[in-house]
């Protein structure tokens, strides 16, 4: 059920990741040395926990006005020094910054709960602090972070009616969607996390045993695991948040490999605050990341300005802009709209018809690249994973093509795929791809899904609908789009029983398409 080879990735991309962090964490020396104003603090936490802290405060601050604070938990395996360079410029703007490193990282004490509850408990114990030693004022709180620290902030404002305003950068609204959407686990995405984990802190038995059984597909745990991951979302405490009217500002990258854009579209929708949601090419983290090194960035010049209109009152006009804002992967510029449903104008569909069968347990050389490095190349070089579509195995992979198209086609949104599976085995894995086909018949990835089922009965057909990566991407005139199936992908632990067979077909009274969201034209 390649469990053998989910394996050797991980050990892979753990490596990987140990790479990744020692460039991350190479700015912590520069930021520490450029910083004088910076003053270290131990913070205790829920349970006596003992948080390492900075706090930076406005110049001339003298205890007698008070100033708005904004508290930033870092990111998962970052030290607290991250935000220094941001922090600084938030504190020249005229606020009180207290960046925390999570419990369970670095030189914080207790161990890693994955935003579970003694988390949220120790942003409010964070937030006491503040009032306590620093000249915060207790009208005027926000958060915000990225990654684990975007989590973290939007559970504490959830709990917490203090927090009034959110820059939720790069996180994720539902974890279990997140890593397990599909009902497939995202084996990349989860082993990096747990690699950097392993070289910056100390998981807790309760995360560990969690990684494991997720590692060992054991569906014996798996809605046990569900509400481990509910606890941990977000999207859970969505009528809490709405209760609580905290401003939420959520910022994500389309190629996002950990938390994928669809959860986080998903919770923009229920919320009845004041809202913004903002969405440009990259991977995890990667759109924020200049801004750390203090370098002019988007996200974080429009993080200030949602947290100088919501703490400060200051007249902006963010709150005048059209709420929701993109920037397509392959063309430049922001495109506004007034909510996310918004973004596709139209729907065109792709049939698939006829009948397909692939055989499992081979790689057709259709994926969906690796973890953060074919992101980042589609976001600095617009070069995403590619396939040459003629060249693809039929044997292990089934192909459809649509049409040339005489224009631009425009895909915003989220593109649906429904079609027949026939299966040979009970459980089984299939990931579906949409490409940009060339005149040369280069394909350039789109977007794409995983599928995964368990329990079926062999021989007997049964409908999917599966949902695919949001996106934004434009398709030049003269190319054509194709929908590739096939069931192995690095990026995914794979379900099909050895020499087992998947056969696709499109009813004639229930035909076979994907659904395509095009914007205005």
């Amino acid at each position: 059920m390649g469990h053998h080879r989910a394996s050797v990735r991980t050990a892979a991309v753990g490596a990987v990741s140990a790479a990744l962090l020692a460039t991350a964490t190479g700015l912590a020396p520069v930021a520490q040395a450029g910083t004088p104003g910076v003053r270290f603090v131990d913070i205790t936490g829920d349970g006596g926990t003992v948080l390492k802290a900075n706090v930076v405060t406005p110049a001339g601050a003298d205890g007698a006005h008070a100033y708005p604070l904004i508290v930033l938990p870092t990111s998962w395996s970052l030290p607290q020094v991250e935000y220094l360079a941001q922090a600084q410029k938030l504190a020249d703007a005229g606020y009180v910054v207290l960046t925390y490193n999570v419990r369970g990282f670095w030189q914080s004490g207790g161990r890693i709960e994955v935003a579970g509850p003694p988390d949220v408990a120790d942003a409010s114990k964070v937030i006491d602090w503040a009032l306590a030693n620093t000249p915060a004022d207790p009208r005027h709180i926000g958060m915000a972070g990225v990654s684990y620290g975007a989590g973290i902030s939007l559970l504490a404002a959830a709990h917490d009616k203090r927090i009034k305003a959110v820059a939720a950068l790069s996180g994720w609204a539902d974890l279990i969607d997140s890593i397990y959407s599909g009902r497939t686990q995202h084996v990349e995405a989860a082993a990096l996390l747990d690699g950097t984990a392993t070289v910056t802190g100390r998981e807790s038995p309760e995360v560990r045993d969690v990684f494991d059984h997720f590692y060992a597909s054991d569906l014996s745990r798996e809605q046990e695991m569900i509400a481990w991951g509910e606890k941990r979302s977000p999207a859970t405490y969505a009528d809490q948040l709405n209760k609580n009217g905290t401003a939420l500002m959520l910022a994500n990258a389309w190629g996002d490999t950990i938390f994928p854009v669809n959860q986080y579209a998903a919770f923009y929708e229920k919320l009845k605050v004041p809202k913004r949601l903002e969405l440009r090419p990259g991977d995890h983290a990667t759109p924020e990341l200049t801004g750390l090194f203090g370098l002019p960035n988007d996200v974080w010049t429009d993080t200030e300005r949602w947290l100088d209109h919501y703490l400060k009152g200051a007249p902006n006009g963010i709150d005048h802009e059209q709420p929701v804002q993109l920037k397509s992967r392959s063309a430049g510029g922001y495109e506004g709209y007034p909510d996310w449903k918004s973004i596709a104008a139209t729907r065109r569909k792709l049939a698939l018809a006829g009948s397909a069968t692939v055989h499992t347990n081979v790689d057709s050389g259709a994926d969906g690249g690796v973890v953060f490095l074919s992101s980042i190349l589609d976001q600095v070089a617009r070069l995403p994973p590619m396939a040459a579509i003629p060249l693809l195995p039929r044997r292990w992979a089934a192909v459809w093509q649509s049409e040339r198209y005489g224009g631009t086609q425009k895909v915003r949104g989220t593109a649906t795929l429904h079609t027949t599976l026939t299966p040979t085995a009970e459980s089984g894995t299939f990931i579906a791809y949409l490409y940009d086909v060339g005149p040369l018949g280069l394909g350039k990835l789109v977007t794409h899904a995983p599928y995964t089922w368990h329990g079926r009965t062999p021989g007997e057909p049964f409908g999917v609908d599966l949902d695919l990566f949001s996106t934004a991407y434009d398709v030049p005139a003269g190319h054509r789009l194709a929908l590739v199936v096939d069931t192995v992908d690095p990026l995914y632990i794979e379900h099909n029983p050895s020499g087992a067979q998947l056969t696709f077909s499109s009813p004639s009274d229930d035909p076979s398409y994907v659904s395509v969201p095009l914007g205005e034209q």
